[in-house]
């Protein structure tokens, strides 16, 4: 939502102001076109270039993020505090054998199926069932686990980023872009140097149209998009940060209460829940049969 107002805020007072100081609103629609054209042919060309078809695809979906939001909602925190309750506290209560189906099958496990948001995000499923898996194997260092765990964030973090990092260099290249623009202009104008002073005018106006339009949407579209599409990567990332930290105090040897109070910690603050929602919302869960 606070997206859409910006980008209305942006075209309304922008433009407001060009026109209430005196300008003619009619030479940039005419100019524009042609110097879209140009500008965003060549950055969606130079994006084509740089990116491998994966980030391409990525990118695509990451641009509906910028106005959706983050994928997680502070429900989904609650439901990952306690799917990882249920799971830290059947392995401590029942042992490793009866962890074991559910994390080799959770498509079946009737601990995952209660979470079906979760279900379908296949790096969190992944993630937590190979953790555990380790932990089955008798990989028992809790600094072990942790450095794996790691390398295993960095390397979808780094995946998860780059399509906001693709969408800022696109927008890092649109002013210079703008400016290949405005310079086919001037050599436009320079061929018809014979032309009045009104047309050479007309002509020239034209052409740095070419110029602002790269710099606008650069700075007032592309560029915000790519930090908010990043500032959201972030966020989510967080989700698979509590899955890490929970796991790990678990392995210290934690109580499952206190290793999912643990991970309340990392929620971020807006969708973090309180510790008695948290303490209602597994004392509402059904037992484990």
């Amino acid at each position: 939502m606070f997206q859409i107002i910006g980008i209305v805020l942006l075209f309304a007072l922008v433009f407001g102001s060009f026109i209430i100081s005196g300008g003619n609103l009619g030479v940039i629609i005419e100019a524009a076109p042609h110097e879209l054209m140009a500008i965003l042919g060549a950055g969606v060309a130079a994006f084509l270039i740089s990116n491998s078809m994966d980030v391409i695809k990525a990118t695509g979906g990451g641009m509906g993020k910028v106005f959706s939001g983050p994928k997680w909602k502070a429900g989904d925190y609650r439901d990952l505090l306690s799917l990882l309750f249920l799971l830290t506290k059947t392995m401590k209560s029942k042992g490793v054998i009866a962890l074991e189906s559910h994390i080799e099958r959770p498509g079946e496990s009737t601990i995952f199926s209660r979470f079906p948001k979760i279900m379908k995000d296949h790096f969190a499923v992944d993630f937590i069932c190979d953790t555990l898996r380790m932990m089955t194997m008798n990989l028992e260092d809790p600094h072990q686990v942790e450095d794996a765990m790691e390398k295993q964030l960095e390397k979808h973090h780094h995946e998860a980023i780059a399509p906001a990092d693709a969408l800022q260099s696109t927008a890092d290249g649109l002013p210079a872009l703008g400016i290949v623009a405005a310079v086919l202009g001037v050599i436009k104008t320079m061929g018809s140097i014979t032309e009045p002073p009104a047309v050479l005018g007309a002509m020239i106006g034209g052409a740095l149209v070419g110029t602002f339009l790269g710099v606008f949407l650069a700075y007032g579209m592309v560029g915000p998009m790519a930090a908010r599409l990043k500032a959201i990567v972030e966020e989510e990332a967080a989700f698979y940060r509590i899955i890490q930290a929970v796991l790990v105090a678990h392995l210290h040897g934690n109580a499952a209460q206190i290793s999912v109070e643990i991970g309340r910690g990392n929620v971020p603050s807006a969708a973090q829940p309180s510790f008695l929602e948290l303490e209602e919302t597994l004392g509402a869960i059904p037992a484990e049969g």
